[in-house]
C-alpha cells in the first residue's frame, strides 16, 4: 500500500491544511526538480516512477507551475530522500493518511512508523 504525501512550496510555515493561506503558496516546477534530483526514473507518458534503494516514488508530471505536488511513496527510504529535497528547496510535506504536516527535523514524530500503524489499523477493519 502506498503512502500518499503532498509537497507544498509556501512562503510561510503551514501548521495545518485547514489554515492554509493560498496567497502564500509559490508556483514551482516540482516535476523538473524531481527529475533532476534522482538518477533512475521510469517514464510512461506523464507518469514517473523514481526507483531507489528499497523505495519508489510515483507522481504525474504537470504542464505548468504548481504550488503543491502529490506523490505516492513505497518504502521508508523514499520519505528520507524527499525530506532532504524538501529542506534544500524550502518545501513542506503533508501526510494525507495522518492528516498532518511532517516535521522535517524529526520525521519519526509523524513519519513512516505512524503510517505503518495507520495501514495496519485500516487492514484490520
Amino acid at each position: 500500500m502506498s503512502w500518499d504525501i503532498v509537497l507544498f512550496n509556501s512562503k510561510e510555515t503551514i501548521s495545518s491544511i485547514e489554515e492554509l493561506n493560498e496567497d502564500k503558496l509559490v508556483p514551482t516546477d516540482f516535476t523538473e526538480i524531481l527529475e533532476n534530483s534522482f538518477d533512475y526514473i521510469v517514464e510512461d507518458n506523464n507518469h514517473r516512477e523514481i526507483k531507489g534503494k528499497d523505495y519508489s516514488i510515483d507522481f504525474f508530471t504537470d504542464d505548468e507551475l504548481v504550488s503543491n505536488k502529490m506523490l505516492s511513496l513505497y518504502g521508508e527510504n523514499g520519505l528520507f530522500e524527499l525530506i532532504e529535497l524538501a529542506k534544500q528547496h524550502g518545501w513542506q510535506i503533508f501526510d494525507t493518511g495522518l492528516g498532518s504536516m511532517i516535521d522535517l527535523e524529526n520525521p519519526e514524530n509523524n513519519g513512516y512508523a505512524n503510517h505503518r500503524r495507520y495501514v495496519e489499523q485500516i487492514m484490520k477493519k
